[in-house]
């Protein structure tokens, strides 16, 4: 099973996708409000098809400690940043880009 920092170091290298300056303490901030989902295949991805997925990220704990107010648009433009292909929409890092 994988440490929360290997989990980092895979996030932020992830990142660098699509942020080529990442903000590192803001994503070990949302790292540390995902608590252990991360370590959860299933919870640790978005599934932007899902609209029921979209509504949990949108009511989601963390948006709120991250007092974010977050609207339909802004989850289609992160789902759109990710892009469709990736399989690999970390929350930690689509939760970044909802902050950012």
């Amino acid at each position: 099973m994988a440490t929360k920092v290997e989990k980092l170091e895979l996030y932020s290298e992830e990142l660098k996708k699509f942020d080529s300056n990442p903000d590192l303490e803001l994503l070990e901030k949302i790292v540390g409000l995902l608590g252990p989902s991360i370590f959860k295949a299933d919870a640790e991805k978005v599934s932007c098809s899902d609209p029921e997925e979209l509504n949990r990220v949108k009511e989601s704990s963390v948006v709120w400690k991250l007092w974010l107010e977050v609207s339909d648009d802004d989850l289609k433009r992160v789902c759109e940043k990710m892009g469709s292909s990736n399989r690999n929409k970390y929350r930690a890092i689509f939760y970044y880009l909802l902050a950012k």
